[in-house]
Protein backbone atom coordinates (compact mmCIF):
# COMPACT_ATOMS: atom_id res chain seq x y z
CA UNK A 1 0.00 0.00 0.00
CA UNK A 2 2.43 2.53 0.77
CA UNK A 3 4.62 1.59 -2.39
CA UNK A 4 1.45 2.23 -4.43
CA UNK A 5 1.31 5.45 -2.80
CA UNK A 6 4.49 6.36 -3.37
CA UNK A 7 3.88 6.00 -7.04
CA UNK A 8 1.13 7.66 -7.35
CA UNK A 9 2.51 10.67 -5.98
CA UNK A 10 5.71 10.38 -8.19
CA UNK A 11 3.72 9.82 -10.97
CA UNK A 12 1.83 12.96 -10.06
CA UNK A 13 5.20 14.73 -9.62
CA UNK A 14 5.66 13.27 -13.09
CA UNK A 15 2.76 14.85 -14.71
CA UNK A 16 2.61 18.10 -12.82
CA UNK A 17 6.29 19.06 -13.71
CA UNK A 18 6.02 22.50 -15.11
CA UNK A 19 4.09 23.81 -12.38
CA UNK A 20 4.38 27.43 -14.23
CA UNK A 21 2.24 25.88 -16.85
CA UNK A 22 -0.23 24.85 -15.05
CA UNK A 23 -0.82 27.87 -12.63
CA UNK A 24 -1.91 29.32 -15.65
CA UNK A 25 -4.63 26.94 -16.89
CA UNK A 26 -5.44 27.48 -13.21
CA UNK A 27 -5.71 30.94 -13.87
CA UNK A 28 -7.98 30.75 -17.18
CA UNK A 29 -10.83 28.61 -15.58
CA UNK A 30 -12.54 28.78 -12.49
CA UNK A 31 -10.89 26.96 -9.27
CA UNK A 32 -13.93 24.55 -9.81
CA UNK A 33 -13.51 23.69 -12.93
CA UNK A 34 -9.91 23.26 -12.52
CA UNK A 35 -9.98 20.26 -9.38
CA UNK A 36 -12.90 18.82 -11.28
CA UNK A 37 -11.00 18.14 -14.16
CA UNK A 38 -7.27 17.94 -13.26
CA UNK A 39 -7.05 14.66 -13.96
CA UNK A 40 -8.21 15.61 -17.41
CA UNK A 41 -6.30 18.68 -17.74
CA UNK A 42 -3.08 16.54 -17.20
CA UNK A 43 -3.78 14.65 -19.76
CA UNK A 44 -4.23 17.05 -22.59
CA UNK A 45 -1.48 19.16 -21.35
CA UNK A 46 0.59 16.36 -20.91
CA UNK A 47 3.42 17.03 -23.62
CA UNK A 48 4.01 20.18 -22.03
CA UNK A 49 6.60 21.49 -24.49
CA UNK A 50 3.99 22.00 -27.15
CA UNK A 51 2.79 24.33 -24.89
CA UNK A 52 6.01 26.89 -25.04
CA UNK A 53 7.08 29.28 -27.58
CA UNK A 54 10.37 31.28 -28.05
CA UNK A 55 10.74 29.76 -24.15
CA UNK A 56 8.08 31.53 -23.07
CA UNK A 57 4.29 29.93 -22.17
CA UNK A 58 2.41 30.14 -25.27
CA UNK A 59 -0.90 31.46 -24.10
CA UNK A 60 -2.58 31.09 -27.09
CA UNK A 61 -2.22 27.53 -27.08
CA UNK A 62 -3.35 27.77 -23.61
CA UNK A 63 -6.54 28.71 -24.08
CA UNK A 64 -7.34 27.66 -27.25
CA UNK A 65 -6.91 23.78 -26.23
CA UNK A 66 -8.87 24.44 -23.24
CA UNK A 67 -11.79 25.64 -25.46
CA UNK A 68 -11.20 22.77 -27.67
CA UNK A 69 -11.87 20.28 -24.95
CA UNK A 70 -14.90 21.90 -23.07
CA UNK A 71 -12.79 23.61 -20.17
CA UNK A 72 -13.30 27.29 -21.25
CA UNK A 73 -16.72 28.77 -23.26
CA UNK A 74 -15.91 31.51 -25.62
CA UNK A 75 -19.85 32.44 -25.77
CA UNK A 76 -22.58 33.62 -24.00
CA UNK A 77 -26.30 33.62 -23.82
CA UNK A 78 -26.83 37.43 -24.39
CA UNK A 79 -24.27 40.59 -25.18
CA UNK A 80 -22.02 41.31 -21.97
CA UNK A 81 -19.86 43.86 -21.47
CA UNK A 82 -16.16 42.98 -22.33
CA UNK A 83 -13.26 45.00 -21.20
CA UNK A 84 -10.32 44.33 -22.96
CA UNK A 85 -7.02 46.00 -22.21
CA UNK A 86 -3.83 45.93 -24.56
CA UNK A 87 -0.51 46.31 -22.92
CA UNK A 88 3.15 47.01 -24.63
CA UNK A 89 6.82 48.69 -24.44
CA UNK A 90 5.80 50.48 -28.06
CA UNK A 91 4.69 54.00 -28.90
CA UNK A 92 1.48 54.49 -27.92
CA UNK A 93 0.01 57.06 -30.92
CA UNK A 94 1.44 54.33 -33.32
CA UNK A 95 -0.10 51.40 -30.77
CA UNK A 96 -3.60 52.86 -30.85
CA UNK A 97 -3.85 53.01 -34.58
CA UNK A 98 -1.86 49.25 -35.17
CA UNK A 99 -4.66 47.76 -32.76
CA UNK A 100 -7.67 49.61 -34.10
CA UNK A 101 -6.61 47.87 -37.52
CA UNK A 102 -6.40 44.85 -36.28
CA UNK A 103 -9.61 44.63 -34.22
CA UNK A 104 -11.10 46.26 -37.57
CA UNK A 105 -9.97 43.17 -39.04
CA UNK A 106 -12.01 40.49 -36.48
CA UNK A 107 -14.88 43.03 -36.62
CA UNK A 108 -14.70 44.76 -33.92
CA UNK A 109 -15.53 47.99 -34.94
CA UNK A 110 -18.08 49.73 -32.22
CA UNK A 111 -16.16 49.94 -28.34
CA UNK A 112 -15.04 52.60 -26.28
CA UNK A 113 -11.51 53.94 -24.84
CA UNK A 114 -12.16 53.11 -21.17
CA UNK A 115 -8.88 53.63 -20.14
CA UNK A 116 -5.26 54.10 -21.25
CA UNK A 117 -2.11 55.01 -19.33
CA UNK A 118 1.68 55.63 -20.45
CA UNK A 119 4.96 55.29 -18.87
CA UNK A 120 8.13 54.98 -19.03
CA UNK A 121 8.27 51.19 -19.57
CA UNK A 122 4.93 50.54 -21.03
CA UNK A 123 1.58 51.86 -22.76
CA UNK A 124 -1.82 50.27 -21.84
CA UNK A 125 -5.16 50.73 -23.86
CA UNK A 126 -8.33 49.02 -22.38
CA UNK A 127 -11.36 48.80 -24.30
CA UNK A 128 -15.15 48.30 -23.36
CA UNK A 129 -17.46 46.28 -26.29
CA UNK A 130 -20.91 44.70 -25.96
CA UNK A 131 -20.67 40.83 -27.34
CA UNK A 132 -21.47 37.31 -26.69
CA UNK A 133 -18.47 35.80 -27.26
CA UNK A 134 -14.90 36.23 -25.98
CA UNK A 135 -12.49 37.78 -27.99
CA UNK A 136 -10.34 34.56 -29.78
CA UNK A 137 -6.88 34.77 -28.92
CA UNK A 138 -6.02 32.46 -32.12
CA UNK A 139 -7.17 34.97 -34.55
CA UNK A 140 -6.30 38.08 -32.82
CA UNK A 141 -2.76 36.43 -33.40
CA UNK A 142 -3.06 35.86 -37.02
CA UNK A 143 -4.00 39.54 -37.18
CA UNK A 144 -1.34 40.81 -35.61
CA UNK A 145 1.11 38.75 -36.99
CA UNK A 146 0.24 40.67 -40.36
CA UNK A 147 1.44 43.76 -38.90
CA UNK A 148 4.98 42.08 -37.22
CA UNK A 149 3.30 41.95 -33.81
CA UNK A 150 2.61 38.53 -31.17
CA UNK A 151 0.59 38.22 -27.66
CA UNK A 152 3.15 37.32 -24.87
CA UNK A 153 0.90 37.07 -22.32
CA UNK A 154 -2.90 36.56 -21.65
CA UNK A 155 -4.22 37.46 -18.15
CA UNK A 156 -7.89 36.67 -17.09
CA UNK A 157 -9.02 38.84 -14.63
CA UNK A 158 -12.87 37.29 -15.01
CA UNK A 159 -14.91 36.27 -16.93
CA UNK A 160 -15.62 39.62 -18.45
CA UNK A 161 -11.98 41.43 -18.20
CA UNK A 162 -8.89 40.21 -19.94
CA UNK A 163 -5.61 41.46 -20.38
CA UNK A 164 -3.07 40.96 -23.81
CA UNK A 165 0.79 42.22 -23.58
CA UNK A 166 1.76 42.25 -27.33
CA UNK A 167 5.10 42.34 -28.41
CA UNK A 168 5.55 44.90 -31.21
CA UNK A 169 9.33 45.30 -31.87
CA UNK A 170 8.79 44.28 -35.32
CA UNK A 171 5.60 46.42 -35.76
CA UNK A 172 4.73 47.61 -39.01
CA UNK A 173 1.16 49.31 -40.39
CA UNK A 174 -0.37 47.63 -42.83
CA UNK A 175 0.09 50.03 -45.25
CA UNK A 176 0.88 49.96 -48.94
CA UNK A 177 4.43 50.08 -49.20
CA UNK A 178 5.71 52.70 -51.86
CA UNK A 179 9.09 52.63 -53.95
CA UNK A 180 10.32 55.46 -56.01
CA UNK A 181 8.98 55.43 -59.61
CA UNK A 182 5.80 52.82 -58.38
CA UNK A 183 2.66 53.31 -60.58
CA UNK A 184 -0.88 52.00 -58.80
CA UNK A 185 -4.13 52.92 -58.41
CA UNK A 186 -5.93 52.80 -54.47
CA UNK A 187 -9.24 51.59 -55.16
CA UNK A 188 -12.66 52.16 -53.32
CA UNK A 189 -12.02 51.71 -49.56
CA UNK A 190 -14.45 52.26 -46.50
CA UNK A 191 -11.46 53.85 -44.60
CA UNK A 192 -8.50 56.18 -45.57
CA UNK A 193 -5.83 54.70 -47.45
CA UNK A 194 -2.09 54.00 -45.94
CA UNK A 195 1.21 54.62 -47.35
CA UNK A 196 4.29 53.80 -46.37
CA UNK A 197 6.51 56.42 -48.13
CA UNK A 198 9.76 56.03 -46.31
CA UNK A 199 11.96 55.82 -49.54
CA UNK A 200 9.76 58.40 -51.83
CA UNK A 201 10.54 62.17 -52.15
CA UNK A 202 7.39 63.42 -54.06
CA UNK A 203 3.57 62.09 -54.66
CA UNK A 204 2.05 62.72 -57.54
CA UNK A 205 -2.22 61.87 -56.79
CA UNK A 206 -4.98 61.55 -59.95
CA UNK A 207 -8.44 61.36 -59.31
CA UNK A 208 -9.96 58.86 -61.49
CA UNK A 209 -13.64 58.73 -63.46
CA UNK A 210 -16.48 60.75 -62.08
CA UNK A 211 -14.71 61.45 -58.43
CA UNK A 212 -15.28 65.13 -56.59
CA UNK A 213 -12.12 64.83 -54.85
CA UNK A 214 -11.29 67.00 -52.14
CA UNK A 215 -7.98 66.44 -50.90
CA UNK A 216 -7.00 65.31 -46.78
CA UNK A 217 -3.25 64.35 -46.53
CA UNK A 218 -2.12 63.56 -43.73
CA UNK A 219 1.98 63.27 -42.79
CA UNK A 220 3.48 60.58 -40.07
CA UNK A 221 6.38 59.62 -38.84
CA UNK A 222 7.36 56.31 -37.63
CA UNK A 223 5.97 56.73 -34.40
CA UNK A 224 2.99 58.16 -36.18
CA UNK A 225 3.81 62.22 -34.75
CA UNK A 226 1.97 64.15 -36.82
CA UNK A 227 4.36 66.43 -39.37
CA UNK A 228 1.66 68.00 -42.05
CA UNK A 229 -1.78 67.98 -43.52
CA UNK A 230 -2.39 69.37 -46.72
CA UNK A 231 -6.25 69.81 -47.54
CA UNK A 232 -8.41 71.28 -50.52
CA UNK A 233 -11.86 72.78 -49.73
CA UNK A 234 -11.89 72.77 -53.69
CA UNK A 235 -12.62 69.85 -56.15
CA UNK A 236 -9.12 68.54 -57.29
CA UNK A 237 -7.66 66.47 -60.18
CA UNK A 238 -4.34 66.05 -60.08
CA UNK A 239 -2.03 67.41 -56.98
CA UNK A 240 1.97 66.87 -56.95
CA UNK A 241 2.94 67.06 -53.04
CA UNK A 242 6.61 66.70 -51.36
CA UNK A 243 7.15 64.65 -48.34
CA UNK A 244 7.74 66.52 -45.28
CA UNK A 245 11.34 65.09 -43.79
CA UNK A 246 11.25 62.06 -41.82
CA UNK A 247 7.62 61.12 -43.09
CA UNK A 248 7.29 57.62 -42.83
CA UNK A 249 3.38 56.89 -43.24
CA UNK A 250 0.97 59.40 -45.54
CA UNK A 251 -2.69 59.01 -45.17
CA UNK A 252 -4.75 60.08 -48.26
CA UNK A 253 -8.56 60.61 -47.97
CA UNK A 254 -11.01 63.19 -48.98
CA UNK A 255 -11.96 66.07 -46.61
CA UNK A 256 -15.73 65.08 -46.61
CA UNK A 257 -17.09 61.53 -47.48
CA UNK A 258 -14.95 58.94 -48.82
CA UNK A 259 -17.28 58.07 -51.53
CA UNK A 260 -16.22 61.89 -53.72
CA UNK A 261 -13.46 59.03 -54.36
CA UNK A 262 -15.58 56.10 -55.13
CA UNK A 263 -13.57 55.85 -58.68
CA UNK A 264 -10.05 55.15 -57.24
CA UNK A 265 -6.41 57.67 -57.21
CA UNK A 266 -3.63 56.90 -59.38
CA UNK A 267 -0.61 57.29 -57.16
CA UNK A 268 2.61 57.95 -58.70
CA UNK A 269 6.21 57.98 -56.62
CA UNK A 270 8.28 60.59 -58.10
CA UNK A 271 11.73 60.75 -56.88
CA UNK A 272 13.73 58.82 -54.22
CA UNK A 273 15.01 60.11 -50.88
Amino acid sequence: MVKLLVVLLFTSFILRSDDLLYEKIESFISADSYEKNLSFIEIIFKDEAFFYRNERLDVVKIIQTLKENGLLKFSFSQPRHLKLAFRTNGSSLFFVKLMSDTLRSIGYYRYLTEYSKSNNSEFIWQIGLDSEYITDPSVLRRELLKRGCDIVDIERKDDLTWSYTIDMNEAHLGAVNILANDEFVLKRALTPHWLNVSTVERLKLTSLGSNNWYPYITFFDAKLHLLRVYKRDSKTWQIKIKMPDDTQYVKVSDLYNLKNIKDGLKVEALGQK
